[in-house]
């Protein structure tokens, strides 16, 4: 089969939104939550989250929103968006500008789109509402479109002409994940030569606030520890949205155009842990299985893997599922490094796994690993794991990117220097 690379690469996030803040963000271990305006307020919790600079999103009227020009979207097309449609539209014109892609190439039929995210909790509340108040025929048209689990796809797909392969996956936090991996087989069954991959999540109250009641936040008010994976007093994550997007190509269209690739998508698998809606399994044995399938699919082995970018999101239940996979898989004498980028950024849901794999494929064409922030105290059960604490200089040739969901569904991916 024909090698696949990574050959664009688009950031909204809360640490930087193009690359080269992503970046310095990442090697200065900068981190971007802070004190989120929706929640404080009462009836949350909650007051901090990774919050998304330059945009003010928070009007129901897509047409009052303010966001950088640059990114113009046309009237008739950001009126069906929702917020985190937003932060997609601007981290793919990114993309699309970081792979020298042109419109003809966007809406070539072999040209596809996959896309991840829950939806717009904030949207559909707000239609809803309208609705009761008014009446159903007083629902906007379009509240469908703007709202539900597929308007990245609706909207996306549509307003770029894109004729190729489209589709949403939706499995929680590891929907993202998911959506490279397939989009990886549909290039490699010769389906489709490149496929633009998309994760985003709204960042505001209607889609953070609601993980109180799973007792899953941290409601910790220091923005500067309370996401620490990995540390012996973590107590839950912390949210954030945003959106990045992804170009996979093959290697004869990366070269037909004359693009220098991030990394070489090398392989990836998945398993589940068919244990609990909610909770990962003790021993991890789905994100074990996944990273298994992984290296199968890349046909290496474990001592063949430099980092692990752990999902880690900072909860007690979570990040000690994901430690013993990670012994199982890379037993000693095997001392891989790893670390979870999520005490910088928060944790994006359905983002995260693009998100994650993105800063993999920085680190690797930048040669350098990214550290895990926040850790004053180190859990014992890392044993022989080598935790990362400090970002450095690294000729990183492999990287692996796990991502857990609801209902135990686990995805690992891997990269490698092209």
């Amino acid at each position: 089969m024909e090698p696949i690379y990574v050959t664009g690469i688009g950031f909204i996030t809360s640490i930087g939104n193009d690359r080269e803040n992503v970046t310095q963000s990442l090697r200065e271990m900068k981190h971007g939550i802070d004190f989120h305006p929706e929640l404080q307020v009462p009836e949350s919790p909650v007051k901090i989250a990774g919050t998304v600079k330059g945009f003010e999103v928070d009007s129901t009227d897509p047409e009052d929103w303010k966001y950088p020009q640059e990114y113009k979207v046309p009237r008739a097309v950001i009126r069906s968006f929702s917020p985190h449609v937003l932060y997609a539209w601007c981290a793919l014109k990114q993309a699309i500008n970081d792979s020298n892609l042109s419109e003809e190439d966007i809406q070539d039929p072999i040209s596809g789109m996959y896309t991840s995210s829950g939806g717009s909790m904030k949207s559909i509340h707000k239609h809803f509402e309208k609705m009761d108040a008014r009446g159903v025929m007083a629902c906007n048209p379009l509240a469908i479109v703007a709202s539900i689990a597929g308007t990245l796809t609706f909207n996306l797909v549509a307003a770029l002409g894109i004729q190729g392969s489209s589709t949403g996956l939706v499995s929680a936090c590891a929907s993202s994940g998911h959506a490279l991996g397939m989009a990886l087989d549909e290039i490699r069954l010769g389906r489709q030569k490149r496929m633009i991959v998309i994760g985003a999540e709204d960042c505001n109250f209607e889609s953070i606030v609601p993980f109180c009641g799973m007792r899953a936040l941290s409601l910790d008010t220091d923005p500067n520890n309370a996401s620490r994976s990995f540390d012996v007093s973590r107590n839950g994550f912390v949210g954030t949205g945003g959106s990045v997007c992804i170009v996979l190509e093959t290697e004869s269209e990366a070269e037909r155009r004359g693009i220098s690739p991030y990394a070489k998508f090398v392989g990836w698998g998945q398993g589940s842990d068919g244990h609990n809606v909610a909770i990962s399994h003790p021993e991890g044995r789905g994100l074990r299985r996944a990273m298994g399938n992984a290296l199968i699919d890349a046909k290496i082995s474990p001592s063949d893997i430099d980092y692990v970018n752990a999902h880690a999101p900072s909860t007690s239940i979570g990040d000690a599922s994901e430690m013993k996979a990670l012994k199982a898989t890379f037993p000693l004498p095997q001392k891989v490094l790893v670390s979870s980028t999520k005490p910088l950024t928060g944790h994006g849901l359905s983002l995260s796994s693009i998100m994650e794999a993105a800063f993999c494929c920085v680190a690797i064409k930048d040669q350098f690993l990214p550290g895990s922030a926040h850790v004053q105290n180190p859990d014992p059960e890392l044993g022989h794991l080598e935790l990362l604490q400090e970002s450095k200089d690294y000729a990183v040739n492999r990287i692996l990117s796990n991502s857990s969901g609801f209902g135990g569904a686990n995805v690992s991916v891997i990269f490698e220097k092209a």
